[in-house]
């Protein structure tokens, strides 16, 4: 009679939990995640697949890939409640978090092969130019990424406002290649003569990516710029999701090396370790880097 009322008290505890899920799941038959490409959409296809096979699965509800032509539109995509997961770069996480009022929340980012959170923006020039720094290229022309990239965009302007560059005014042309891929192939094609990217680590970057694809010789090019360490890219949810999905969701990224070797491995071509939780006040820091940008923008705009 003991173990029998035991048993009846443990079905009634597990049945709240289940209603909860289930009543998700009613509320939310699919969840739409975002990604702005560093590389043409058919390659990030191919890389985030199997990875969303196994987030459906694992979580319970269809998943839905959705490559953005910029952050701007997943942005905005938060903002509407139509997109429920992204992936940003820590500038464009904050924009959104700004703009939606805290309507977004980070809950993880990579873990690098060397255990290390975080990347680097870096600055790339032809091998054959001469110069050896970003100052040696007065009047040539710049490749940017992404209005709101922070190792395309961000970083780079404060770097060299550090330095007492303004790009517009010291480079012959700023131009927005739109993704990290985009920008390094406008460098050997000559539009541009430096070229910002993001960095991990001497085998882990766009570039070795791009080389790995025989999109190009990494021999190429080399690096005229590295920056300080940025805090890891963060995936981000919208804050409003049933607490009980947002852990779900967490819990499915967090397991995907184990559960999912394959699949994880894909995303990072195998240099990743795995995913660390984060949280806003990791971010702290970039917040400042956004109205530093802000402020330039306003000043341009004036």
């Amino acid at each position: 009679m003991i173990r029998r009322s035991i048993l009846v008290a443990a079905i009634a505890a597990m049945l709240p939990a289940v209603a909860s899920a289930q009543s998700w799941k009613a509320k939310y038959p699919e969840l739409l995640l975002s990604i702005v490409p560093a590389e043409n959409a058919s390659g990030v296809t191919q890389r985030f697949e199997p990875f969303i096979e196994y987030l459906s699965r694992e979580i319970g509800t269809k998943i839905v890939l959705r490559i953005a032509t910029d952050y701007a539109a997943v942005i905005e995509g938060q903002k509407a409640g139509s997109i429920h997961i992204a992936t940003y770069g820590p500038s464009s996480y904050v924009r959104a978090w700004t703009v939606t009022n805290g309507g977004v929340e980070p809950f993880n980012t990579t873990i690098n092969s060397d255990g290390s959170v975080g990347y680097y923006s870096v600055a790339y020039a032809r091998s054959r130019d001469a110069g050896t720094r970003i100052e040696d290229f007065r009047g040539r022309n710049l490749c940017l990424v992404d209005a709101n990239s922070t190792s395309g965009n961000n970083v780079p302007r404060f770097a060299m406002s550090k330095q007492g560059i303004e790009p517009e005014k010291f480079f012959g042309k700023v131009v927005y290649a739109g993704s990290h891929e985009n920008a390094v192939t406008a460098l050997i094609q000559g539009t541009c003569d430096i070229a910002f990217n993001w960095w991990n680590s001497e085998t882990d970057s766009n570039l070795t990516r791009m080389a790995n694809k025989k999109l190009v010789s990494a021999g190429d090019v080399k690096t005229v710029f590295r920056s300080d360490l940025i805090m890891g890219s963060p995936n981000a949810y919208l804050a409003s999701l049933p607490a009980d999905l947002k852990a779900a969701i967490t819990k499915a990224f967090e397991e995907a090396p184990t559960k999912a070797r394959a699949a994880f491995d894909r995303l990072s071509d195998g240099k990743d370790l795995g995913f660390r939780r984060v949280t806003h006040k990791d971010y702290e820091p970039v917040v400042e880097l956004q109205k530093f940008v802000d402020e330039l923008r306003r000043k341009r705009a004036s």
